[in-house]
């Protein structure tokens, strides 16, 4: 059994997905960029405020879900640029503390030209 998950406390799918589904027990999310939702507009100049406006939009779907950081077990994380990784990890450890299986990339550049995007998979038994 699959479902969505949309709330409108994390950005609206700006293309032909959805913020997030839900396939038996397990939660996957859209990677989230740094759009306020309440404005559809970038938050943040620098990384650190970024990964902050990332992080409440993972924790807005991951609420919407019944769930927590706690619960996630895999994120995948895309830097535009690796000179930002020790910034992000900062912020990233903060909301991730019981420290999930991790990929993370750079990548040539992201949507909207942020600067990082993560998508989680969170288990809800």
């Amino acid at each position: 059994m699959t479902r969505k998950i949309a709330t409108d406390k994390a950005p609206a799918a700006i293309g032909p997905y959805s913020q997030g589904m839900i396939a038996d027990k397990l939660l996957f999310t859209s990677g989230q960029i740094a759009i306020n939702p309440a404005t559809g507009e970038i938050e943040g100049k620098d990384i650190v405020e970024q990964t902050e406006q990332v992080m409440k939009n993972l924790g807005a779907l991951l609420e919407e879900a019944g769930c927590g950081y706690k619960d996630v077990v895999k994120t995948t994380c895309f830097l535009a640029d690796m000179g930002d990784f020790a910034a992000f990890n900062e912020i990233y450890a903060k909301y991730f503390t019981e420290k999930p299986a991790r990929s993370c990339v750079a990548v040539k550049a992201l949507p909207k030209n942020v600067l990082c995007e993560v998508e989680v998979i969170a288990y809800l038994g």
